[in-house]
C-alpha cells in the first residue's frame, strides 16, 4: 500500500497527502485495538519499520498517540496535551477553519466563545470585523479581540486556569447563563465514534453546556485529530450542534451521526 521501502522521503511532492492519510489510519487502528506493534503496522502499510517509527514519533508529538515499547497505544482519557503544544499542532488547519467560521458570522452578531486554541484563531479572524458583541470565559480570546475597539467584549469572572487562561467555576457559569446570544462557538477535546462530544475537565464542560443552552445556533470547531479521540468527560452529542467546522471530513461513523442529526459540515476548499 505505502510503497515506501525504496527509501523515498515521506514528505516529498505528492506523497504528503498519502503520508497524512497513513497517519490518520494508524491513529484509528491504534485507538480501535488499544495497541499496535511496529512490525504489524509496517506489514499492514507495506513500509519499513523505520517509517512506522517515524510515523509514531510524529503522532505522539502531536498528542494523537502514546509511545509504548515496540509500538504505540491510545492517549489516556484523563489528561490533555499541554497548551503550548496544542498551539502549534495543526496550526495552519486551525487558521483555515477560523476563516471559514467567520464567513458565517454576520455583522452585529452576539457570540459566546469558549476555551481552545482553535477558538483563539477564530478570535484573530473576528478582529477583522466590526460591531460584534462577544462573551467569553477565555482570557486569551479577550486579549486578542481587545485589539479592535469596535468589538464589545464581556469576560466571565471565576477561577483562571494558569495553563491556558481559561476561566472556570460556578461564578463563570452563572455569568454565562445571563445571556442569550446568536452564536455559540465551542471547541472540543475529542469526538467518540459513537458521536459523543468529550472533554477532559468537567468544569470546562459545565461552561460549554451553558454556552450550548443559551445560543440560538451552536458552531463546533475542531481539527481532524479530535475524531475518535478519548477524553473522559461527556459534553453532549451532535443533536445539540448546528454546524461542524473542521479541516477534513471525519470517519464514516461520525459522518453518519452528522447526517442523522442534520448537522451541517464545513471544510475549507480543497480539504481531503
Amino acid at each position: 500500500m505505502g510503497g515506501e521501502k525504496n527509501g523515498n522521503s515521506d514528505t516529498s511532492g505528492g506523497k504528503h497527502a498519502a503520508v497524512r492519510k497513513r497517519h490518520d489510519l494508524i491513529t484509528r487502528m491504534v485507538r480501535e485495538q488499544g495497541f499496535m506493534a511496529i512490525g504489524a503496522l509496517a506489514d499492514h502499510f507495506d513500509v519499513t519499520p523505520q517509517t512506522v517509527r517515524r510515523d509514531i514519533n510524529i503522532l505522539c508529538d502531536q498528542g494523537r498517540l502514546a509511545r509504548h515499547h515496540g509500538g504505540a497505544g491510545p492517549v489516556v482519557s484523563t489528561e490533555n496535551v499541554g497548551y503550548t503544544d496544542r498551539q502549534v499542532l495543526y496550526h495552519e488547519e486551525k487558521k483555515r477553519i477560523a476563516k471559514l467560521v467567520v464567513e458565517h458570522i454576520p455583522p452585529r452578531s452576539s457570540l459566546f466563545i469558549n476555551m481552545g486554541t482553535t477558538n483563539e484563531e477564530v478570535a484573530k479572524e473576528l478582529c477583522k470585523r466590526d460591531h460584534l458583541r462577544v462573551i467569553t470565559n477565555n482570557l486569551n480570546v479577550a486579549k486578542i479581540l481587545s485589539a479592535n475597539q469596535n468589538i464589545d467584549i464581556l469576560v466571565a469572572g471565576g477561577i483562571v486556569r494558569h495553563r491556558d487562561c481559561g476561566i472556570v467555576g460556578e461564578s463563570a457559569i452563572d455569568f454565562l447563563r445571563q445571556f442569550k446570544v446568536d452564536y455559540g462557538i465551542i471547541g472540543i477535546s475529542g469526538i467518540d465514534l459513537d458521536g459523543t462530544l468529550l472533554d477532559f475537565d468537567y468544569r470546562e464542560v459545565s461552561a460549554a453546556r451553558s454556552i450550548i443552552n443559551n445560543s440560538r445556533k451552536v458552531f463546533l470547531v475542531t481539527d481532524r485529530s479530535k475524531f475518535g479521540r478519548n477524553a473522559m468527560v461527556r459534553l453532549g452529542s451532535f443533536s445539540e450542534i448546528d454546524c461542524l467546522f473542521t479541516d477534513s471530513p471525519p470517519p464514516e461513523e461520525i459522518m453518519e451521526h452528522l447526517r442523522r442529526h442534520e448537522v451541517e459540515m464545513y471544510c475549507p476548499d480543497g480539504a481531503e
